[in-house]
């Protein structure tokens, strides 16, 4: 025979089983709506209606940018997407990153001989996958030297020297703010939702360091001025890599454009 204590506590487990259980469904039921009302589903609506719902979506994000910053963010993606990326870029590409550079849109930036350095790559990736890393470093040997700078422990000091100089934490404030209108644009062009990664830029903009890998990227397709840190470490990298000069691996993939 069970004591009453035994028989109360058992009771009351089972009580908390309920509970949880209910809540789970609770849950479960809240992700699948959310789910279902954020975005339009793929549910064999024609492509345009949801490329007009991404779009109105972006366009209420446009107020966070002045007109000065959407102007200079067009007119940095209209001088890029002059050249788009072509058949061949997208395999030398794949060969650099060993996977297929999924949402490539061009080559942002090149070396002296025509390799790519970094490229653009859409918000969306697939139509559903969020990526905020829009210049995006491809060329293996300027990753390995940007990589044997933050195991010099680079990004330290970086972090330090934006702690201490204001004048330097607004330049990168600045950077940032580039990085999203540069992002807002490409997404108004290509219809692409930018809900999940809405104000989020890349390398730890604007307040931290946390990959040169990405501010180098936005320094080689922006062009120097924009990312103060981003430019600091390709000065630094002049050693091992510079942009101007090709050292290259050779590509397999057939001969360059």
């Amino acid at each position: 025979n069970q004591t009453p204590t035994a028989t109360m506590r058992r009771r009351t487990t089972a009580v908390h089983r309920q509970t949880a259980n209910r809540r789970t469904r609770i849950a479960k039921r809240l992700r699948s709506l959310r789910k279902t009302t954020a975005r339009p589903r793929n549910d064999g609506r024609p492509d345009a209606v949801r490329v007009m719902w991404f779009a109105r979506k972006n366009e209420e994000r446009m107020t966070q940018f002045d007109a000065a910053e959407m102007n200079d963010a067009q007119t940095m993606l209209d001088r890029i997407l002059e050249h788009p990326a072509t058949d061949h870029d997208v395999a030398v590409v794949q060969e650099q990153l060993g996977r297929y550079p999924r949402g490539m849109m061009a080559v942002g930036a090149r070396c002296a001989n025509g390799c790519p350095l970094a490229v653009v790559t859409r918000p969306l990736v697939d139509g559903k996958i969020p990526f905020p890393t829009t210049c995006y470093l491809t060329g293996p040997e300027i990753a390995k030297a940007v990589s044997h700078l933050e195991a010099d422990g680079v990004m330290r000091e970086y972090n330090e020297m934006l702690a201490l100089d204001p004048q330097l934490r607004e330049r990168y404030e600045r950077a940032h703010r580039k990085y999203l209108a540069f992002r807002h644009a490409l997404a108004l062009h290509t219809g692409d939702s930018e809900e999940h990664i809405d104000g989020i830029s890349a390398g730890g903009m604007p307040t931290r360091v946390k990959c040169l890998h990405a501010l180098v990227a936005q320094s080689l397709v922006m062009g120097p001025g924009v990312n103060p840190i981003g430019d600091m470490a390709l000065d630094r990298l002049r050693g091992e890599f510079d942009p101007a000069v090709c050292t290259c691996a050779p590509i397999t993939t057939g001969q360059r454009d």
